[in-house]
């Protein structure tokens, strides 16, 4: 390591009074988590301690006891778009504009066939991330087959200039997978509506770790999970948000008996529900999602600014330790420097990345890799502190150091 002993004990001092003001320490308690570091809630987040309760009781009474019941008694068939208005807050909606259920993938397919619908007659190209995570590529690409359009992939700094009168939609990345770059949402959705159409965002790395403001700059279609930072469980149902302004118009390229406007008519002709209920498919993974419903208490009472503002501090924290102990050279961060930049995550290229974290998992610090060489640190603000940030650096320059 290259600090000085001095300098280290001074940044676990800080890190020590940094944890002792911070405003969300106490929500740590409502998460289960154990004497290692936690730092892959991007990828997967913490059960909240509560859950299991929850979830037992949807199983032996509701299911066990209450049985078929329980889609009117226990408020199943709701369940979509109640749990939707509970996510609205957290990503800048009102309610009536987020619909749960199916995974991301889904509703990626879902948004972009709409928004090509949505857009009309003479625009035959969707603009599609071309740093996106590969699903959201490969589900674009289909839909441009299935619709007749032409996928066009650009970087997201460059989509203003690659609009146009033949595109029909643009779908983006809020915040890179890889990298943890925060994408100019309020300015590219501003540009694409310009041109003339329709912004479909994925959220799946924004949503729980800083503000979105759906309505507030005008976003058309929005998917994201809710396994990451919204902590629902591994696989836990996606969202799609469906602005009101074009909830009548959207025409769902799978359009399900849930989303019928009389769904147990059970009519031969398709008659779309109002509002977002017809952004809903078939039958809702009721356990899994009420899974999530429960996960979602821990955000009672929570602010997103606020939850901004310590993934800020908590990310410049752990740069600055891994400047002081990791040696010049070993590590480059990826990661904007600009807080405008940054989502909640630092991305570290590193030679040898696989076998470095597999070590670091073993030293009891968990991150995750994007191969080649990308090192990825998420950062939770609800349960991770500057304690863990400042341990994690520490336990990557004794790693670093063994090789």
């Amino acid at each position: 390591m290259s600090e000085t002993p001095a300098a280290a004990d001074g940044l676990r001092a800080r890190a020590e009074r940094l944890d002792a003001a911070d405003p969300l320490a106490a929500h740590r308690e409502l998460f289960a988590l154990d004497d290692g570091v936690y730092l892959d809630g991007n990828s997967l987040g913490a059960l909240p301690v509560h859950v299991p309760a929850r979830v037992q009781d949807v199983l032996a009474r509701q299911w066990g006891q209450l049985r078929i019941r329980s889609w009117d008694e226990s408020g199943w068939w709701t369940a979509p778009e109640r749990i939707g208005d509970r996510i609205a807050p957290l990503v800048g909606a009102a309610a009536g504009q987020i619909v749960v259920g199916d995974s991301t993938s889904v509703n990626v397919f879902k948004a972009v066939v709409a928004a090509a619908r949505l857009a009309g007659e003479g625009r035959d190209e969707i603009l599609v991330d071309a740093t996106t995570f590969p699903t959201d590529g490969y589900i674009a690409a289909s839909a441009a087959r299935l619709t007749g359009h032409r996928i066009v992939p650009v970087a997201p700094a460059d989509v203003p200039a690659a609009l146009g009168p033949r595109t029909a939609a643009v779908l983006l990345n809020h915040v890179d997978y890889r990298s943890g770059r925060l994408h100019d949402l309020p300015g590219l959705t501003a540009a694409v509506h310009a041109a003339g159409a329709i912004a479909v965002w994925d959220l799946c790395h924004s949503a729980g770790a800083l503000p979105v403001g759906l309505d507030e700059h005008g976003v058309d279609l929005a998917v994201g999970c809710t396994y990451k930072y919204l902590n629902g469980g591994p696989g836990s149902p996606a969202y799609l948000y469906v602005a009101e302004r074009h909830q009548a118009a959207f025409d769902s390229p799978l359009p399900g008996w849930n989303s019928h406007a009389d769904p147990f008519g059970m009519e031969s002709d398709y008659a779309p529900a109002a509002g977002s209920v017809r952004g809903r498919v078939g039958t809702p993974d009721i356990v899994s999602m009420l899974t999530l419903e429960a996960a979602l208490d821990v955000w009672d009472g929570v602010g997103v600014d606020a939850v901004r503002a310590k993934s800020l501090a908590l990310t410049d924290f752990f740069l600055e330790c891994v400047e002081a102990y990791v040696p010049a050279g070993r590590v480059t961060s990826v990661t904007p420097a600009a807080h405008a930049e940054r989502g909640s995550q630092v991305a570290l290229r590193c030679a040898d990345a696989e076998p470095v974290m597999r070590r670091l998992i073993e030293r009891g610090v968990v991150g995750d890799l994007r191969r080649p060489d990308v090192l990825r640190f998420g950062f939770t603000p609800l349960y991770v502190g500057y304690a863990d940030a400042e341990r994690a650096a520490r336990v990557l320059a004794e790693v670093l150091a063994e090789r």
